[in-house]
């Protein structure tokens, strides 16, 4: 038996928020690197590499979220929730209903901007819990209360 992708993508809304990001940071690392040398006098920094710092941060922020976005899935059955993430190395998690002890909800400033939260699910593994980042604020606290109540009336000790 081979599993099948999770079903449900995140918002649409996360690559612009991940663009965003992205490009803020490629600013900032290149703004720092091309002020460090002259400012400092210790660090000598050619052009060019200023220039390719800015070009590598422009590809970035061209190609990483959509990446992320095409990999990005998540999907809950009356038996477990499933996750996909990654970009680079990419991640498939199951969690069971029976071993789930917390859902969590958060918003990041940033997200918050974008009208996004995360969804956090908490089991008993050693690997960690489950997060849905990206998900619309409506629909990841609609996601919160399905959870929760999926999750208690399964039987299991979440342990």
């Amino acid at each position: 038996m081979q599993l099948r992708e999770p079903s449900q993508r995140v918002s649409p809304k996360a690559r612009l928020m991940w663009a965003s990001v992205a490009a803020v940071e490629g600013l900032f690392a290149t703004v720092a690197l091309a002020v460090a040398g002259p400012v400092t006098g210790w660090l000598p920094v050619p052009w060019w590499a200023v220039a390719l710092l800015a070009l590598v941060s422009v590809a970035y922020v061209a190609v990483v979220p959509q990446w992320r976005y095409a990999v990005h899935r998540w999907e809950v059955t009356g038996t477990a929730v499933y996750t996909h993430t990654g970009w680079w190395a990419r991640e498939r998690r199951i969690a069971p209903m029976s071993r789930i002890q917390t859902v969590d909800h958060a918003e990041g400033a940033i997200a918050r901007l974008f009208g996004l939260s995360t969804v956090t699910v908490t089991t008993a593994s050693a690997a960690g819990a489950l997060e849905i980042e990206g998900l619309d604020r409506t629909r990841a606290l609609q996601l919160v209360d399905e959870l929760t109540l999926m999750a208690d009336s399964v039987p299991g000790d979440a342990t």
